[in-house]
């Protein structure tokens, strides 16, 4: 027996994976919602989600240890609150990932046409970018991860080469702007920014049931991603005005993302090329692995194989409503990561989180190799930020322009 075969996974590899996993095409819709309520209040916002978001994957750590097998959090949660909880997350977790996709592909179509050799509409070009890459994902999890990697490698060249260039375009007057009739705004979108935890089954069988090192890496991911959006919300924020046609409010009524009214704004050739890029590689690096997520959610849940032959039906279910959808409202992108992170991932790695380690502790008696601190209060606290946000997302949808 192969004793190397037994050991854990490195810590770095951890951190990356959790890192990965929160980095991606929410970032591109953050500075704009963030920019809205002023730069002083969103560094509250940030650091807030990155505490909430991070403590809840602790509780699912917990939750973990419970179990001697590898499971999902449906599973966790169908032990833990029943089969009418198990139903509801499935729902949920439809409804996250379908969110998700709405909002990638509503803004694949501008970035996309931009690269195409010919002239092509933002819808079609959508569904242009649908079938290349839906392609790419019906193949299986190989060929995604080798593309994606690349993509990776790219999005990382262009993120740094666009703050390079374009820190000394900086104006501090513009952090002085505060508006907090938009406080609440961008918590949801924060929310689904910094959310990993669909990963953590995979990252404790990686990590061989070690929750210490999973604990570690989940810590060291989270704050990796928040210095990675800090860096950003200041770029974006010290560069582009709210007010204006190439500002931030009007970004936001339109439904774009950050990096266009940057391209807008400063007009150089080079940076406004990593932007493009930049914009390019998250919406697809996201794409890739929510549709390859969804794909193999949904052939775990029915309960069948993942062959060429059944990828065809299965890529179909997991990409033509999210694609009818965008196309019929192109316009979506926040509120469709608005409604992802509020309503089903404050829901699944908030709320059910905080109510499955309430039981598990305080009335299954279930022991678990690592528990968190802060006890019933901490758990309470978790319950009542939730709603906050849940009832934030709902004001913000029947009172917002």
């Amino acid at each position: 027996m192969n004793d190397q075969k037994l050991l854990p996974g490195s810590i770095l590899g951890g951190i990356l994976l959790i890192a990965g996993s929160c980095i991606g095409a929410g970032m591109l819709g953050l500075p704009v919602l963030l920019g809205l309520c002023g730069f002083i209040p969103s560094l509250f916002l940030i650091f807030f989600s990155f505490i909430f978001m991070t403590f809840t994957g602790l509780l699912l750590i917990e939750i973990n240890g419970w179990f001697y097998e590898r499971v999902n959090i449906i599973s966790m949660v169908e032990k833990s609150l029943g089969k009418t909880a198990k139903i509801f997350s499935w729902f949920l977790y439809l409804f996250l990932f379908y969110s998700l996709l709405v909002a990638y592909i509503t803004q694949s179509g501008t970035l996309f046409s931009s690269f195409l050799p010919f002239s092509l509409s933002p819808s079609y070009a959508s569904i242009f970018f649908v079938i290349i890459f839906g392609v790419l994902v019906y193949f299986g999890t190989r060929p995604v991860d080798f593309f994606n990697r690349i993509l990776m490698f790219g999005l990382i060249a262009a993120y740094l080469g666009m703050i390079l260039l374009g820190i000394f375009k900086i104006k501090g007057s513009l952090y002085l702007h505060v508006d907090m009739k938009y406080f609440l705004l961008p918590l949801a979108v924060l929310i689904t920014s910094f959310g990993f935890h669909n990963m953590i089954p995979s990252l404790t069988a990686y990590m061989k049931g070690d929750l210490k090192r999973t604990r570690i890496s989940i810590i060291g991911g989270s704050l990796l991603a928040l210095v990675i959006y800090l860096i950003w919300t200041i770029f974006i924020l010290g560069i582009v005005p709210v007010e204006g046609k190439s500002g931030l409010m009007n970004a936001f009524n339109m439904g774009k993302e950050a990096t266009i009214p940057l391209r807008n704004i400063l007009k150089s050739g080079v940076v406004v090329n990593f932007a493009s890029w930049f914009a390019f590689f998250a919406i697809v690096t996201s794409f890739l692995a929510q549709s390859l997520g969804l794909m193999h959610f949904i052939a775990d849940g029915l309960k069948v194989k993942l062959t060429h032959k059944n990828n065809l039906w299965l890529i179909l279910l997991a990409l033509l409503p999210p694609t009818v959808f965008a196309f019929s409202y192109p316009n979506v992108f926040f509120k469709a990561l608005g409604f992802a992170g509020a309503y089903s991932a404050v829901i699944l790695f908030g709320i059910f989180p905080a109510l499955m380690v309430w039981i598990g502790r305080y009335f299954r008696k279930e022991t678990s190799s690592y528990h968190v601190k802060g006890g019933k209060i901490s758990l309470i606290l978790i319950c009542i930020f939730s709603v906050v946000i849940i009832l934030s997302q709902l004001f913000s949808s029947f009172f917002s322009k």
